[in-house]
């Protein structure tokens, strides 16, 4: 599905959407509530996430999505049984609708200088986390390995190249910091983004937007808590803002209420601001009327243990399937990276390949054998760390995207 650039199109697709759904939909019966069997409603079973328990039903004047427990015993047991086959049925494949136009060399080429076309759909990659995804690599270090290292950053005589293809942008806790064309120039530090933008701008034939939207010191279980979490947040909160999928804002009343923080804020403002620039798509990728939110990338953790350790991939779980809600992408991919210092039975590393394993269309790169440092003291600025990390998630998106 993609995008024109006006909320009229926007809304038909996403009717379109709806409609889509209702063709994979179950029959139409009573649900009846746990806590008080006189209460029921009629509707079709639309989707059911059997990792995190999230059910929704089609009521005919509206879509209700709730968490199964508040069913009786005979509702969960129908939708258990029912789900599955709804979603087998929905999604048929594992591949996304963007187009790679092949598998990535063992050597990445220098970008052709070419523009892309611009008839077709923008590719969106929407980048999230703290400070790992925010990004600390120091340049100077990264000019004097490139060309042994990563040779596709540099032309022969040791400047920095531009892909004219792929756009980079970067909104830094709300405020816009990047917006140019992928390219190492002109900036002291780097993140996932350089690697991420060059593959995945070599691989797929259309233009390419990578969109970041973060800021350092946030916690899953706290700062970015999803709206569809129900208790597994710090201290078993849920998510606490009031704004609809489709258009995130901050919550005046939440801030006024909770004293000016709540679960969620961080998630509200990193994918409003993120939702207002793909409205405005021509500011950031100049030309383009139509996009297509393709994939996700997540990386954080550090700060974690003021969120919910042990809700971990829970959270991850109501992470992505909120985003693909807010960004109406039901088809886009998900690929998280564990923390570099840690190895694959530390607790969040076991929570992000638990997620993963339970969703078709996630996985995870396993970064401690191409990081240096820790990712609370931000990898010592070490920039091999940041393109290493990089070009793994690139190379797990390519494959989620190619169905392998």
């Amino acid at each position: 599905m993609f995008y024109m650039n006006t909320k009229i199109l926007s809304s038909a697709l996403f009717c379109f959407t709806c409609l889509i759904a209702s063709a994979f939909s179950s029959e139409l019966r009573t649900w009846t509530s746990a806590s008080d069997p006189s209460q029921t409603f009629e509707g079709k079973l639309l989707e059911y996430n059997d990792y995190t328990g999230m059910v929704t039903v089609d009521r005919g004047d509206r879509r209700l999505t709730f968490n199964q427990n508040v069913l009786s015993a005979q509702d969960i047991a129908y939708v258990q049984a029912e789900g599955p086959k709804l979603k087998q049925a929905a999604s048929p494949t594992r591949g996304g609708s963007a187009a790679v136009s092949g598998a990535i060399p063992d050597q990445l080429p220098d970008p052709d200088g070419k523009e892309a076309n611009l008839h077709k759909p923008v590719q969106v990659f929407i980048l999230m986390g703290q400070s790992n995804m925010l990004g600390f690599g120091n340049v100077n270090q990264l000019k004097g390995v490139a060309a042994d290292k990563y040779p596709y950053l540099v032309d022969e005589a040791g400047n920095w190249n531009v892909r004219k293809d792929v756009r980079n942008v970067f909104f830094n806790n709300g405020s816009l910091s990047t917006n140019d064309w992928m390219a190492v120039s002109n900036r002291n530090n780097i993140g996932t983004e350089i690697a991420l933008g060059n593959y995945l701008g070599h691989v797929i034939d259309a233009p390419v937007l990578i969109l970041k939207s973060c800021v350092g010191n946030r916690a899953l279980g706290w700062d970015l808590l999803p709206p569809s979490a129900v208790g597994t947040g710090k201290d078993g909160r849920s998510y606490e803002g009031d704004s609809k999928y489709g258009n995130r804002i901050l919550s005046t009343q939440s801030k006024t209420d909770k004293g000016g923080w709540y679960a969620g804020l961080q998630y509200d403002l990193d994918v409003g601001v993120a939702q207002d620039a793909l409205e405005e798509l021509s500011t950031y990728y100049p030309g383009a009327t139509e996009y297509e939110v393709a994939g996700f990338f997540w990386w954080q953790g550090c700060s974690e243990g003021k969120g919910s350790v042990e809700n971990y991939d829970k959270n991850l779980a109501f992470l992505f399937n909120d985003l693909k809600k807010d960004f109406n992408a039901p088809n886009a991919k998900f690929v998280c990276a564990t923390l570099g210092e840690q190895d694959k039975e530390a607790t969040l590393s076991r929570k992000m390949f638990s997620f993963a394993e339970a969703n078709k269309d996630a996985d995870v790169f396993y970064s401690k054998p191409v990081s240096k440092g820790g990712s609370c003291s931000h990898y010592g600025k070490d920039a091999e760390t940041y393109m290493n990390v990089g070009e793994g998630m690139a190379k797990k998106m390519v494959e989620l995207l190619s169905g392998k």
